[in-house]
């Protein structure tokens, strides 16, 4: 049997069976780079099969959402909502499962959710951050969705940074090694309008569609007059497409393309902790604060990243209602322990910014925490002790164009 294996850093084995070519290069989109033979059993197994055929008629749950039989729950979306037949044990996840695909989605659904209950169930952290190495240091850059983590990182690939991670990098017992997924990187047109070198990455027809997408987006902006935005009909619809263009003003670029020889598959280290937020001030900050403050955050961060698959657990439950997963459902406490164990001795900042923010403001923010020696960082846990210190950096350049 046709058999493809990914191994994630020696910490979590998948193992893909009967997949066609097509099936193997959308989990390869998923998970990057990460293709090895296994020599163990696989944590995680996806069978692909022509058809998932069952034997009973199936109860919805929505419409096309979800289905169950007296023994099986499948999944009826997959990427972009496009039909699709997935059955996933939800009550083993955490632990070995095997998940059955239709053959030819363009994704396998909750893939990634799935991988990260494996790693927690192992005792090592899923943290929705990016990591980097630079001068030595590694940096790890969380925070909530669109903080600026990923701007963090091309600021300092930019500058001869290593990659690790983006998205979500792995923080094993201890936290002395940071581990990434190299998924691919999601990369905005104002990313590359201050960025410029990072350009080449992507394809010719990806560079043509965000030009077409950007222009489309200003020329409806233009089109519509201020004083009608609310009055007329046309106008209110026309409002709408704008922000749904904007949406798409980016492309994703796997990092190994991204970032060529500064790619790397290595382990960083967890030297410096940034806490990555936006504010509505026109100049980026920076904040010593407490590892345990970004740890009591992050743990509400982590559980909206994994909003879709607790609404399909949910939706499980509903189909069986005696059929649990008590690691799922206590899965919240223990991120909150490990988030507290794995930071409690981290040198940790809040960087806060605008958005859309000066790349190069972020970094002139950011690289001279990465200088300051561990004696310092002795002195500002001292200073701590006394209040949260806040280092100014009046960096109000101008900013991109949103």
């Amino acid at each position: 049997m046709n058999r493809v294996d990914y191994d994630l850093h020696g910490l979590i084995g998948i193992r893909l069976l009967g997949a066609s070519a097509g099936d193997a290069a959308a989990v390869d989109r998923q998970l990057g780079p990460i293709r090895a033979e296994l020599s163990r059993s696989p944590d995680i197994t996806v069978r692909f099969v022509e058809r998932l055929s069952v034997r009973e008629p199936l109860h919805l749950v929505g419409v096309d959402d979800a289905a169950f039989t007296s023994d099986c729950f499948l999944l009826l979306r997959s990427k972009h909502k496009t039909a699709a037949r997935v059955q996933i044990p939800f009550d083993q996840v955490g632990g070995p499962c095997e998940i059955v695909c239709e053959t030819g989605l363009a994704a396998v659904p909750l893939l990634i959710a799935i991988i990260n209950l494996t790693a927690l169930a192992k005792g090592v952290l899923p943290l929705h951050a990016s990591a980097f190495v630079h001068n030595g240091v590694g940096v790890v850059a969380t925070g909530w969705s669109k903080g600026g983590k990923t701007e963090l990182l091309l600021a300092f690939m930019a500058q001869g940074a290593t990659y690790v991670g983006d998205e979500w990098v792995y923080l094993a017992e201890g936290g002395e090694k940071v581990f990434g997924l190299p998924e691919p990187v999601t990369v905005w047109d104002w990313h590359l309008a201050q960025l410029p070198e990072f350009r080449a990455a992507l394809s010719g027809t990806k560079r043509a569609r965000l030009r077409a997408v950007r222009w489309l987006a200003n020329s409806l902006n233009r089109l519509i007059p201020r004083d009608a935005r609310r009055r007329a009909s046309w106008a209110r619809l026309l409002s709408r497409t704008i922000p749904l263009l904007q949406r798409h003003c980016c492309a994703n670029v796997p990092p190994e393309a991204l970032f060529g020889p500064r790619f790397s598959m290595q382990a960083g280290s967890l030297d410096l902790v940034v806490f990555a937020a936006g504010h509505d001030q026109p100049a980026v900050t920076v904040e010593k604060i407490s590892p345990s403050q970004i740890a009591r955050r992050m743990t509400h961060s982590l559980q909206e990243e994994r909003a879709l698959f607790l609404s399909y657990y949910r939706k499980y439950r509903f189909a069986f209602p005696d059929r649990t997963n008590p690691f799922v459902e206590q899965a919240e406490a223990v991120e909150r322990e490990l988030l507290l164990k794995l930071l409690q001795d981290c040198s940790a900042y809040a960087v806060r910014h605008p958005y859309p923010t000066s790349i190069q403001s972020l970094y002139e923010a950011v690289y001279p925490l990465l200088e300051t020696t561990p004696e310092r960082f002795a002195g500002a846990d001292a200073a701590q002790s006394r209040g949260d210190e806040v280092l100014a950096h009046p960096l109000g350049a101008d900013l991109p164009a949103a």
